[in-house]
């Protein structure tokens, strides 16, 4: 193999090396929030996204659902709250997407309620990772 080739071979090897540093430091999560969150609650969390002054109710600050549960993040309730398909009516309505529902009909494959599961719990692994100390 002539030394074009090899380095040829080499700008690739560190490009991909490159890429995949990137990705690796991008917290899981992270993207689907930008996407689906952080119109609402903001790019931080702390619910002053664009969209926030428009809606009747001030969204939530995410970074502090520790904070307020006695320093306990509750995965399985922050789950429930972004798949959003089981609304109580006590709770009044729901300004909220029902991501739940939305993650179904984009989902592609035979295991709908189980990728959309999985995109949930990113989420919220992702919004855990975000809490206030």
């Amino acid at each position: 193999m002539g030394s074009k080739h090899s380095a040829m071979l080499a700008a690739v090897a560190t490009l991909l090396w490159l890429v995949s540093d990137a990705v690796a430091t991008e917290p899981p999560g992270k993207q689907l929030y930008h996407q689906y969150c952080a119109s609402c609650h903001g790019i931080d969390g702390t619910g002053d996204g664009p969209v926030a002054a428009s809606l009747r109710t001030q969204p939530t600050d995410l970074t502090t659902l520790a904070l307020r549960n006695g320093g306990r993040f509750d995965l399985p309730a922050v789950i429930t709250v972004i798949d959003g398909r089981r609304q109580v009516a006590a709770h009044g309505p729901r300004e909220m997407p029902v991501w739940g529902a939305i993650f179904v009909e984009e989902s592609e494959g035979p295991y709908p309620e189980y990728t959309t599961l999985l995109r949930a719990k990113t989420l919220a692994d992702y919004i855990e990772s975000i809490q206030k100390k």
